[in-house]
């Protein structure tokens, strides 16, 4: 025991000694990390570390089968990664992500506690790497640079189905409320000015096009990430791995899994080159730009309500002051852009990091692997909010579009085929000069009977395609 009241165990490699708290599962290369690179508290994401567990387990799987190492400590070290990946241990993996190495550390984190977990299920002490070793054997026939591309392939993938569904559910919601608001007529606005009218429908069902698209790029991209290197080991040429262990242990990894993951054709390409993330990233990034232009124009509807446009009528989720009562803020669209802006901007770094990398190995990857994985996270995790907290609750002010749209320009555009542009250009001046609505000055013009002019002003055949009047409901 120490001076501190705490108990340590040594341990050694190339650069000396170590004391590491006895009752730790991390050894001295996680120790060496966690001084290094104490920046912040922040951890590599759990996803990531699963998912290394995972090609650990399939590494020690093909290495039984293959006797290429003793049966037991195999056993040990599979016994070891189904304790971690039950949630055990969680504890124990702490390595920032913001680490040099290309992710040495934490495949080193996750080789160390899972030789230590082993050690203590075949009742040995922890830091007896003589029987059971964190490179030697839980990293045997592996290198960072197989094992980390292809963990987070996984991870990404995981995520990336969570993701899908989540998108696909938002879809429906938003053509749920296509259908709900089909027949609300209110003023469509181009660059922010009064345009011509459109359905509240007609609107969402825009939305919810968007959205479709981007539910089945997500889908689609995981087809990108089944592409691993493992077995390639330092560089992809497969130093130091049999040509067995490299078949067998994909057949364990796609078992393990239920991905589909398949062997690169040419590991080098997978080893040295992240465009694939980057890729990812950019579709991510490309659904954080259509939820952010939804929230907007969330935030632009609801505006007011008594000030502003007040079309929309978002659901009241907090006060929205410490100074003004009864005002109520639109928080969950705010939430929705603000998460658009980091994803937008994660992106960014992932790309940077991407094209960063050297010769045979990328020595960011760490970064495309936090950044990627934590957007994969805030953008399922924003996606569903906004749906349940915000759209699903979504009323529209009827009483408020009829105004705004009576009290637009909007509704001239319909009698141009009819009247001229300049006829109707005068009219809209008029109306503009005297006060009143359109209507009201058709009314006055007597350009139309009644009759005609409820035909041409009727609001399904205003916002459908040809000439208002002609045909139509």
């Amino acid at each position: 025991m120490n001076k501190d009241g705490v108990n340590y165990r040594i341990e050694k490699d190339s650069l000396g000694e170590l004391k590491i708290p006895r009752d730790a599962y991390y050894g001295i290369h996680t120790a060496r990390a966690l001084n290094n690179f104490n920046i912040d508290k922040s951890t590599v994401n759990i996803n990531l570390i699963n998912a290394v567990v995972t090609v650990k387990k399939a590494a020690a799987m093909a290495h039984k089968r293959l006797k290429e190492i003793d049966i037991k400590v195999c056993d040990a070290i599979i016994q070891a990664c189904d304790k971690i990946l039950e949630g055990k241990f969680q504890g124990e993996f702490l390595v920032n992500p913001y680490q040099g190495g290309a992710g040495t550390s934490t495949n080193m984190n996750v080789n160390e506690v899972i030789a230590n977990v082993a050690l203590e299920i075949i009742n040995e002490e922890k830091g007896r790497y003589d029987i059971i070793h964190p490179i030697e054997h839980v990293n045997f026939a592996q290198s960072t640079n197989d094992v980390y591309p292809t963990a987070l392939r996984i991870a990404s993938i995981k995520l990336i189905r969570k993701l899908s569904k989540s998108f696909a559910a938002l879809q429906e919601t938003l053509q749920e409320k296509e259908n709900e608001f089909a027949d609300i007529i209110k003023l469509g606005r181009t660059q922010l000015m009064d345009a011509v009218p459109i359905m509240v429908g007609q609107e969402f069902g825009a939305y919810a096009r968007a959205i479709a698209r981007d539910r089945w790029r997500i889908y689609k991209v995981e087809e990108r990430l089944r592409e691993m290197n493992m077995g390639g080991t330092a560089i992809g040429t497969g130093l130091n791995a049999s040509q067995k262990y490299i078949y067998i242990v994909t057949d364990y990894i796609q078992a393990l899994t239920g991905f589909g993951m398949a062997r690169s054709d040419y590991p080098i390409d997978t080893t040295q080159n992240m465009d694939v993330f980057v890729e990812v990233s950019g579709l991510l990034k490309s659904a954080a730009v259509n939820l952010m232009k939804i929230s907007n124009d969330f935030r632009l509807l609801n505006s007011g309500p008594y000030g502003g446009l007040g079309e929309l009528i978002l659901p009241s989720m907090q006060a929205g002051s410490s100074i003004m009562p009864n005002k109520i803020n639109p928080v969950i669209p705010e939430m929705v852009a603000q998460v658009s802006m980091k994803v937008i901007a994660n992106d960014s770094a992932i790309t940077t990091a991407a094209y960063s990398g050297q010769l045979e190995l990328n020595a960011f990857a760490p970064l495309i692997a936090h950044c990627l994985l934590e957007s994969l996270e805030l953008m399922d995790s924003v996606v569903n909010k906004f749906k349940d907290k915000c759209i699903k609750e979504i009323k529209v002010n009827e009483a408020k579009c009829k105004e705004n749209l009576e009290n637009s320009l909007a509704l001239v555009t319909a009698v141009v085929n009819y009247i001229g542009y300049d006829k109707a250009a005068e009219i809209s001046k008029k109306a503009i000069n005297e006060g009143k609505t359109i209507k009201e000055i058709l009314k006055e013009e007597k350009l139309f009977t009644k009759e005609e002019l409820n035909k041409i002003l009727n609001p399904f055949g205003i916002t459908s395609p040809g000439t208002p009047g002609e045909g139509g409901k």
